[in-house]
């Protein structure tokens, strides 16, 4: 059983941003990511470099590469659950609205956790 809950986030419209970016990848890079998912869910705040990195303002990266290509999960700590909160694919750093757009999803999160997790 894992350690630490992953939720993915879930826009009032109903749209997973993490999952529909996650379809847009190839299966072996998919594959990849949702390595790096079940490892927070087994490590939680214990994952480290070179799997996760910490970026700002309580956002943290999941790391994940398939051939040149750069993956990143961006997510959050909501007491003891992980909150994974937008994909993207980078070429050298993480696009600093993209971390701004983790963090404006994150606030809705705390605020309303019921209305902004994905339940399958």
């Amino acid at each position: 059983m894992p350690k630490t809950l992953v939720i993915f986030f879930q826009e009032e419209d109903g749209s997973v941003p993490v999952l529909e970016w996650l379809d847009n990848l190839s299966r072996k890079a998919q594959n990849k990511c949702f390595v790096r998912i079940e490892r927070l869910g087994e490590l939680g705040f214990e994952l480290r470099r070179p799997e996760a990195d910490y970026l700002r303002d309580g956002i943290y990266e999941l790391r994940a590469r398939f051939r040149k290509a750069n993956y990143r999960i961006l997510y959050s700590f909501n007491d003891k659950d992980a909150v994974l909160l937008n994909g993207v694919t980078k070429e050298s750093v993480v696009d600093p609205k993209d971390i701004n757009i983790a963090i404006n999803r994150m606030h809705l999160f705390s605020n309303n956790p019921k209305k902004y997790s994905y339940i399958e």
